[in-house]
């Protein structure tokens, strides 16, 4: 099935798969049980909450493809797109790229995990200060939620080797 049109995002075009509306709504649900049995939140605020934390993660997902996108133009080989799916998303580069030194392939893939550290770092700070002012409670909990959605899914996660990973990535290269 074709991927759907999202649109353009710094000239990158946006696509997704049809089961990424699933991988929302299973993330949601996983997002609102988990706070309300974990954290004892309101059930209303967990839905409002949940919600929340599930289209930033969807996000981050994009500031670490467009980390990916800045490193594919600094060496020259840039991305054209980005597909999400399920609760992920791809990289896009042209077809007829030609073929390419593990060094090229490796710099790209750092630079979604390096943008995600920077937000990892912007969020925790963000945390630190919404810590000050006990009256955002929805924020209490979403900021530090999103904080370690994008220290270990976006930046750590990455580089596990799971085969479709950035550590994949530079793992097949390194070993060329």
């Amino acid at each position: 099935m074709k991927p759907m049109r999202l649109g353009k995002v710094v000239g990158l075009l946006i696509t997704a798969n049809r089961n990424v509306f699933y991988g929302f709504g299973v993330l949601w649900i996983v997002v609102v049980i988990g706070v309300i049995f974990l954290l004892d939140v309101p059930f209303g605020e967990a839905i409002i909450g949940g919600f929340i934390l599930t289209l930033l993660h969807y996000l981050s997902e994009l500031w670490h493809q467009l980390g990916h996108a800045w490193a594919a133009r600094r060496v020259g080989y840039p991305m054209i797109g980005v597909r999400y799916w399920w609760i992920l998303a791809t990289s896009i580069y042209p077809n007829n790229e030609p073929e390419l030194p593990g060094s090229t392939h490796i710099k790209r893939a750092l630079g979604g995990p390096g943008a995600s550290i920077l937000l990892t770092f912007i969020l925790f700070i963000l945390t630190i200060v919404i810590n000050r002012f006990p009256g955002y409670s929805l924020l209490l909990w979403v900021l530090p939620l999103l904080t370690l959605d994008n220290l270990f899914f976006f930046t750590l996660g990455a580089f596990l080797p799971l085969g479709f990973t950035d550590g994949s990535t530079i793992l097949r290269w390194l070993w060329k």
